[in-house]
């Protein structure tokens, strides 16, 4: 079974980890809607419709 030959202490193992923090994620706007919006992933506009890269996917139901 594999081991250290020696004990790595916390602050040496968090200075490693220091470069893993999570990054911002890129943002888009719709040309359509003018939605901002992560790529790759669907977005609603404030009538409730769900759209994708600009086209609509799903129409909300409207209420009488």
């Amino acid at each position: 079974m594999a081991h250290p030959k020696s004990r790595i202490s916390k602050q040496r193992r968090n200075k490693r980890r220091t470069h893993h923090a999570a990054a911002m994620p890129q943002l888009a706007t719709c040309k359509s809607t003018g939605e901002v919006h992560m790529y790759h992933r669907t977005y609603q506009d404030t009538d409730g419709n769900t759209f994708y890269r600009g086209k609509m996917l799903i129409k909300s139901a409207e209420e009488a």
